[in-house]
């Protein structure tokens, strides 16, 4: 064979044709960005109806155009496999963002209004004595952080140990199975049923018209221990078998083996689970409204008194508004912005405290 017949066949074989227009017989490139653009202009047509932007009528009304022009253009241009394929993708692109769209209407309505009070006196002052403007949720913050405190303090050392039980000694037990199925049927519960429940128990042991931050904390640990239990199970079973049996060939105990192998495996995990739960049960308002109470002071003792929290404080201030109203509703507005933001806190530490915390070498 001669070099030149070498240099020819080695020569890599391109295609002239280019591969962003519609004569390349693909979508890709341009053809899908102009896709997308139509679609987005066509859907700006229904602001003309009313004359005003309704922005969740134009991204549904573009979802729409936008599969159905993928769907059409796909067909004519290329295969009927690539146009099923390119369908589909739409399809579940769709539906990512209508799933998002309620999501950031939320948040954004949230911060909106809760920024007409996110200002130093509202977390630096009390509802005491205040009857129309002014005043503000300290009151409220104090009682959800001391209360959300205890809960994790009961929920979670019961629920981790019951997801190591269940994981590392029970196996596929009946009472491991009777034990998933009661946690299961936990984390269903209504969590009015979880307040009344507390309320009921601390008048056995203290009379009727009992009310603490104690009863509260048990009414939530009803709510947020099946979350751990559930979280931290799922987390510990994803552990390879592998690294346990390295610790046990070993001589390392099973007990020393869970320690400093399997949780350090899984704590990410964990700790991502721990925060979900507790973001599950921080906004709760019903069980606190029968255990707790509200009080227009601070109150840091959890044994016993009323105790003010944000959902509450927010929900009174909602329902029950006082004169100017429009006073007592950014005052609702502000307490729920604050609870967004103490949940954005507590991930932001669940996940430098995983990545502290995490095995070298684990991705």
């Amino acid at each position: 064979m001669s070099t030149t017949d070498e240099l020819v066949r080695d020569e890599p074989v391109t295609d002239p044709r280019p591969t962003d227009d519609m004569t390349s017989g693909s979508l890709d490139g341009w053809p899908m960005r102009g896709i997308v653009v139509a679609a987005l202009a066509l859907g700006a047509l229904t602001w003309v109806p009313s004359g005003s932007v309704n922005w969740a009528r134009w991204v549904v009304a573009s979802l729409l155009v936008y599969v159905i022009g993928t769907a059409i253009v796909s067909r004519i241009v290329e295969s009927p496999r690539q146009a099923t394929d390119r369908v589909a993708k739409a399809l579940v692109t769709s539906s990512f963002f209508v799933v998002l769209l309620p999501l950031v209407s939320v948040l954004w309505t949230v911060v909106e209004r809760g920024s007409n009070r996110f200002d130093w006196a509202f977390y630096s002052t009390t509802m005491r004595g205040v009857v129309g403007e002014g005043g503000g949720g300290y009151q409220a913050i104090v009682g959800t952080l001391v209360i959300t405190a205890l809960t994790a303090l009961f929920s979670i050392p019961f629920g981790l140990f019951t997801a190591i039980y269940l994981v590392e000694y029970a196996k596929e037990s009946a009472f491991s199975r009777l034990v998933t199925g009661l946690v299961d049927v936990m984390t269903g519960i209504p969590s009015i049923v979880a307040g009344l429940f507390a309320y009921a128990l601390f008048v056995l042991l203290d009379g009727p018209g009992h009310t603490s931050g104690l009863a509260g904390a048990v009414a939530l640990t009803l709510l947020m221990t099946p979350v751990v239990v559930r979280t931290s199970e799922e987390m510990l079973r994803l552990v390879p078998n592998e690294l346990r049996e390295a610790s046990y060939a070993l001589g390392v105990p099973k007990w020393r083996t869970i320690v400093k192998v399997v949780l350090p495996t899984a704590i990410a995990g964990i700790l991502t689970g721990i925060v979900l739960a507790v973001a599950r049960v921080i906004g709760e308002t019903a069980p606190l409204l029968v255990t707790v109470g509200i009080t227009n002071d601070v109150n840091w003792n959890p044994m016993s008194g009323r105790m003010a929290t944000l959902p509450v404080f927010s929900y009174n201030s909602y329902k029950f508004p006082t004169l100017p109203p429009q006073a007592s509703i950014d005052r609702a507005w502000a307490a729920a912005l604050t609870l967004v933001l103490i949940v954005m806190v507590l991930f932001s530490i669940a996940r430098i405290l995983s990545t502290i915390l995490k095995p070298k070498g684990l991705k």
